[in-house]
């Protein structure tokens, strides 16, 4: 499972249209970025830190076909990179986090 944190009115809106074209982040960089079981705690920490209304989504890689790619990145691990929109499909589920809590501690949570 490969996972991707968003805004829950981003996630809304993808789920309205059958697809997720990316954050403004994504769009910038030319491809969604997701992140492994083992990144997406640490990504949660850098990236969403006092971040609330977040919904974090679990994607099945094996739905993504040849468009995602594992690429070197931070700290020269790799990296799902997602070069096309990620279709709802392929999104296994669906958890929002909640306001009360880090980012990233409600994530850990869900993983254990």
């Amino acid at each position: 499972m490969i996972y991707k944190i968003l805004s829950s009115t981003e996630w809304e809106q993808a789920q309205a249209t059958g697809e997720f074209s990316g954050t403004e982040m994504d769009r910038q960089s030319g491809f969604i970025h997701l992140s492994g079981a083992d990144q997406v705690v640490e990504t949660a920490r850098r990236f969403f830190a006092g971040v609330t209304g977040l919904t974090v989504l679990a994607v099945d890689p094996d739905r993504l076909g040849a468009a995602l790619r594992w690429e070197a990145s931070r700290g020269g691990a790799l990296f799902p990179h997602l070069y096309a929109a990620l279709p709802v499909g392929a999104v296994v589920t669906a958890h929002p986090l909640p306001a009360d809590r880090p980012a990233a501690d409600a994530i850990a949570d869900l993983l254990r």
